[in-house]
Formats: structure tokens, sequence, C-alpha cells
């Protein structure tokens, strides 16, 4: 069996309300999780990085469970998510996105509190990029990460979205203590 070869990835767009958001899967979970607005194109540009040859297949039935959890998480009444995921990236980078997972809901972290974490403290620039690359937002929650000053800092779904879901969790956890 050949180690690269190509696999299939699904794909399907959520919209719910104001976000809409492409993601992917693999046969062994979910992929990807697109910037809101953004088109098609920017899937596929990182289907093509990613997972070079690999077709792209719209199937809105094996993506259905991954989206009912965001769209449960976008209303307020998720805080985890339970269904699989298939990352990929270099040891560093899987590192750093366990160390987003492991940031609690509603709370946020710096750059160099999760270079801390994963015992790599001078690597604050590297656990930036490494963030940069995630390809799961929102699941991998690259959102909680803020600048050492508590400024918010770059991301790819954009500062926007980042404040919108800061502003969601907050939310969230006001009503759950009502």
């Amino acid at each position: 069996m050949k180690i690269n070869q190509p696999q299939p990835l699904y794909w399907s767009r959520l919209n719910d309300n104001q976000w809409s958001l492409y993601l992917a899967t693999t046969d062994n979970g979910l992929a990807y999780v697109g910037s809101p607005g953004r088109p098609f194109e920017e899937l596929a540009a990182w289907a093509g990085r990613r997972f070079p040859g690999s077709p792209l297949t719209q199937d809105e039935q094996r993506l259905a469970p991954y989206a009912a959890e965001l769209t449960e998480y976008l209303a307020g009444q998720r805080e985890r998510f339970a269904l699989p995921l298939d990352l990929r990236g270099t040891a560093f980078q899987l590192t750093v996105w366990k160390a987003l997972c492991d940031i609690p809901f509603s709370q946020t972290r710096s750059y160099s509190d999760i270079a801390e974490s994963i015992q790599k403290p001078s690597s604050v620039r590297a656990v930036g990029a490494a963030i940069g690359a995630n390809p799961l937002l929102i699941t991998v929650p690259c959102h909680r990460v803020i600048g050492k000053n508590g400024a918010l800092t770059g991301y790819r779904g954009g500062l926007e979205m980042k404040t919108r879901l800061l502003e969601l969790e907050h939310a969230a956890i006001g009503c759950s203590n009502q």
C-alpha cells in the first residue's frame, strides 16, 4: 500500500444564521472548517496542499453530524466537540493544537501561555505560526488565543469572527449561570 495515496475528502457548506462555512472530512474525521463567507476556492486550495491528488466530493449527509455540533456551538448549546477530528500537521503543530483544545470554554490564553504549556517557552513565534496553520476553526479553538497584553490578534477567520466567537462563549456562560 502506498503511504501518500490520495484519499477522498468530503465537503459541505454550513449555513446557519449569520454563519456560512465550508467543512471537509476524511473517513477518519473532520479535517477542515473554513472562514466565514469565504469561497469554495479556500477549501480547494487547502485540500490541494494537505491532500494532493485527493478528490473533493460534496456529501451533505456525511458532514451532517459535524454541522450539527457546530450549529449547537454557534447557538451557545455546546462547549466541546465530541466527533472525531483528522488533524494533520507536524509534531509541533499537533502539540500546539492539542494545547488549544485544552483551553476551557469562554477562557483565553496568550501565545506565551501556550508556549509555556507545551514546555517550549522560547517558541512563542513558532506557536503563533502553528496556530495560524490550524485547519479547524472553532473546533480547535484558536480564537481563544490573544496577545499577552489582552488584545485580540490575527485570526484566519478575521478579527470580527474571533470577536463574535468569544462573545458567543461569554454569553453562553452567562446564560448557564443564571
